[in-house]
């Protein structure tokens, strides 16, 4: 049986634990012409942050707010703090030094994790982050998506894979847990691509993996692409066997985050299979989890 997250929270946290999605008002060098200006191709107008809750609210109301909205889930009252949209890291380190320590200092609050880009981790921000995780546990989460050029290329990723690796080796040396992003289905990708993408994480002894099925959403440059015909989405069918795949390769050291994700309904456009999420799930442990 693979090692999944609700499994790992609970022998960490001894309880079930809940993420509430934060903003912190964050861009993206992707997005404000440092490397570009209009983002990675799958990455919706949100940056991918669309459960995220509004950041025109101090962190300790988005907190409040996310405890709200969950309170009928979960009754120990733990929680993690999940800066979800955009590059969590790519602001001033005064002020990533005032949102974390806001969200990390809640009282209901186990756990901080940020997701960002590899290649937005400057040294000030690494030992901030070195330091609040000696108050409580802190996670990076690290936006790989592929290990294979052509297709960050395509993608518009904008650093090259040597940059994780260096992150992932740094904030491990720093003894922060490190969770990687990958996203199946990229296009022209075949099994073994994806596959070599998931052994490379597994090498780099990431912590933990986010499997996630690639979406389609409006106002994305993918989702032109897609509309021209230029894009094959997975079939259902055809994401559960690679998804077999993958966790058959992933060791028990490293926990499984994720195995296929959500696309906001609002803005999806493909595959629609993925929108009815208790029947994926259903699917993945009958035919992933109980089958490795």
């Amino acid at each position: 049986m693979a090692r999944l997250l609700n499994d790992y929270l609970v022998e960490k946290f001894g309880c079930k634990v809940y993420k509430i999605a934060l903003s912190g008002g964050f861009t993206c060098p992707n997005r404000d012409g440092t490397l570009g200006k209009s983002g990675c191709i799958f990455c919706s107008e949100g940056g991918s942050g669309e459960f995220a809750e509004d950041s025109a609210l101090s962190i300790t109301e988005q907190i409040e707010l996310g405890k709200e909205r969950i309170s009928s889930k979960i009754k120990t009252g733990k929680y993690i703090a999940y800066f979800q949209s955009f590059t969590g890291t790519y602001a001033p380190i005064e002020r990533l030094t005032k949102l974390y320590k806001e969200a990390i200092e809640h009282p209901n609050v186990v756990a901080l994790s940020i997701a960002t880009r590899p290649d937005c981790l400057p040294s000030e921000v690494v030992e901030l982050l070195s330091k609040l995780n000696r108050i409580k546990p802190v996670w990076v989460e690290l936006g790989l998506q592929t290990i294979h050029e052509r297709t960050a290329e395509y993608i518009r990723r904008g650093y090259q894979v040597d940059v994780y690796d260096t992150a992932v080796k740094t904030l491990k040396e720093h003894g922060i847990e490190v969770i990687t992003h990958v996203i199946l289905g990229l296009p022209g990708e075949t099994k073994e691509d994806m596959l070599s993408t998931v052994r490379h994480v597994c090498d780099m002894e990431s912590n933990g993996i986010k499997l996630q099925l690639l979406h389609v959403l409006k106002n994305t440059a993918l989702a032109k692409e897609y509309e021209a015909g230029k894009v094959k989405i997975l079939s259902e069918d055809e994401y559960i066997d690679i998804l077999r795949d993958c966790v058959r390769i992933i060791p028990d050291s490293v926990v499984i985050h994720r195995l296929t994700g959500d696309g906001d309904k609002k803005i999806l456009i493909a595959p629609m299979w993925s929108a009815d999420k208790k029947h994926v799930l259903n699917r993945i442990k009958k035919e992933v989890l109980e089958n490795k």
